[in-house]
This record gives C-alpha cells, sequence and structure tokens, in this order.
C-alpha cells in the first residue's frame, strides 16, 4: 500500500508531455518530502528496434557535479603501492590476504581497484565480483598502474553505465540538494557519454527510446534527450 506521504504526490506524471530537464528539476524537488537528501535519478530505455541482446553497453562517467556519495573504495595492489593508495583516499588496502578475504565473501566495498600484475589472481573470482559488477576492468579504468587518478575520479564523482538484459540503464546524476546547474551538468555528461556509445556501437536508428527523471521516493517525469541518441 502506497504509504499516506507518496499519496500526497502528484499522480500519472509519467504520462506528460517530455519536458527539458531544466523545466522539470522543480517539479522533481517539491516531490522530495523525505527526510533525507533524495538521489536524482535517471531511467534510460534502449530504442525496441535495437536487438537488445547484442547491445552492449559499459562505460564510466566522471560527472562535473559529483555524485554527493561518498564511495567506498578497495585496492587491490602489490605491497610496493599500498604507500600510494592509501595517500590517494583508498578505505581498503590489500594484497594476497585481502583476495582471499573477497574470495571468502567479505566485499564491504563499493568500487574495487586493482593493478595489472595482481588482476591476473583477482580475475579467478570472477563468479564472486561478477554478478555484483566489482569486477576490475581494464576499459573501466580500474585496472591501472595509476592508482592515484582511478581512486580520485572514484572519489570524487565516477559513475558508471551499463544496460540491462531488458535494455534499461539506471544511473544516478546527484542529490535533492545540489543546485540545479550542477545537476543539469552532469545529465549532460550522461548524454554525451551515450553518444559516444552508439558511435561506437553498429547501431540502426536511435540508441535511446526514452528517458525518465525521479528522485528516490519520488514519481516520474519523462525528459526530451536534447541529443543525437
Amino acid at each position: 500500500m502506497p504509504s499516506k506521504r507518496f499519496k500526497k504526490l502528484p499522480e500519472k506524471t509519467n504520462i506528460l508531455p517530455a519536458e527539458s530537464i531544466d523545466k522539470v528539476l522543480a517539479s522533481i524537488k517539491k516531490n522530495c518530502t523525505t527526510k533525507f537528501d533524495e538521489s536524482v535519478d535517471l531511467n534510460f530505455q534502449i530504442n525496441n528496434k535495437q536487438k537488445k541482446n547484442e547491445i552492449n553497453i559499459r562505460t564510466v562517467v566522471n560527472l562535473p557535479g559529483g555524485t554527493g556519495k561518498n564511495v567506498k573504495v578497495a585496492v587491490v595492489c602489490e605491497d610496493s603501492k599500498s604507500a600510494e593508495a592509501k595517500s590517494a583516499g583508498a578505505d581498503i588496502v590489500g594484497g594476497d590476504d585481502f583476495i582471499d578475504k573477497i574470495k571468502a565473501g567479505e566485499i564491504n566495498f563499493e568500487k574495487l581497484i586493482c593493478t595489472p600484475t595482481m588482476m591476473i589472481k583477482l580475475s579467478k573470482l570472477g563468479k564472486v565480483l561478477g554478478p555484483k559488477g566489482l569486477m576490475p576492468n581494464p576499459k573501466l579504468g580500474s585496472v591501472t598502474e595509476n592508482l592515484n587518478n582511478a581512486i580520485t575520479d572514484a572519489k570524487s564523482g565516477q559513475v558508471e553505465i551499463r544496460n540491462d538484459k531488458d535494455g534499461n540503464i539506471g544511473v544516478s546524476i546527484g542529490k535533492k540538494s545540489f543546485d540545479d546547474k550542477k545537476l543539469i551538468k552532469n545529465y549532460e555528461a550522461i548524454l554525451d557519454s551515450l553518444e559516444k556509445e552508439k558511435s561506437n556501437n553498429t547501431l540502426k536508428g536511435d540508441l535511446i527510446k526514452s528517458v525518465f527523471i525521479t528522485s528516490t521516493m519520488g514519481v516520474s517525469y519523462k525528459l526530451k534527450l536534447g541529443k543525437n541518441l
């Protein structure tokens, strides 16, 4: 049953005509009636004309306005790089012993970064890390010798964009407390990234069918894409 709070929110907003994000944000924030700082989230739907099982979008975007989240970052590296990882702000740093803990199911982090040498050992934990989306990937910058940059990006506002088997892409662009300009810049960064992904894939027609915006406990509104997607 919907809560009393939810019943007070506008109804059937998802069937309203699509609007630009700058016109919708005021309504999104007004609907954030919980006591916590709700996230502002996007949901993209891949065009029905595309074969969803053949589309594999997976990339990372550095949001210019940050995410507003405190991301717990873990690093698997050689002992010689431990100091670098710790000074860059990693929450957990370890080597072989840490890999054993992960293998045993001790996963208390949200982002995992690894050096190329240690990745050989870590790759054996695909069944543990893969389903959680935590396996480091060189294409996403999480397998690298430059730990400082990778950790800084993960901490400061990096988000991953990936589609599920049903052709949906969900991503947060910040918090209710963010000013509109910051949220709009983050939104545009996501669109720019998807536009690049479209050009990298052999696709017919548009990549994205629609995009909706909502808050954690709010209702959704349809957005105009405003890009060549």
